[in-house]
């Protein structure tokens, strides 16, 4: 056990988005901004990060952290409609969460997988489950509640 757990201060497990390795960061230093251990960039920058398959696994495999997850197309005029809101949910609520999208028009077997019938489709995601999802573009207003409301209930940092 290190130094923070037995402080009462529990170390998270963040996988980095520019290089995918997984980072142990204090749960009280989330704010601080932390960098990667491996290639030294920030492991949040208030934006979210477009995940393939395979990176999407990494990220809901190898972190503590919950995924807020936007499905979605570069066809989609809601979705184009709806971007700006969420990124401004990502600026406003990392690093509670890890903001990512995904291309249902390339991560198919995903989209499929998760069940993805509508776009935009808003789905957090913790401990590899999905606890909440909702379909249907949103103002950053209520994008933002309704992401408050599930990582308050899922007990997110």
């Amino acid at each position: 056990m290190n130094a923070h757990a037995l402080a009462g201060n529990p170390t998270l497990n963040v996988v980095c988005a520019a290089c995918g390795a997984t980072n142990r960061v204090p749960q009280d230093r989330l704010s601080e901004q932390p960098v990667c251990g491996s290639c030294r960039q920030p492991l949040f920058d208030g934006h979210p990060i477009a995940l393939t398959e395979a990176d999407f696994e990494r990220h809901a495999g190898h972190s503590d952290l919950p995924l807020v997850v936007d499905f979605w197309a570069p066809w989609c005029g809601p979705c184009r409609a709806m971007a700006p809101a969420f990124e401004r949910a990502a600026q406003t609520l990392e690093p509670a969460a890890r903001f990512v999208k995904v291309n249902t028009d390339e991560a198919r077997v995903l989209a499929m997988r998760h069940g993805i019938s509508g776009i935009p489709t808003i789905a957090v995601i913790k401990g590899g489950r999905e606890v909440a999802r909702v379909s249907g573009a949103m103002d950053a207003g209520r994008l933002i509640a309704w992401i408050r409301s599930h990582l308050q209930a899922e007990g997110a940092p």
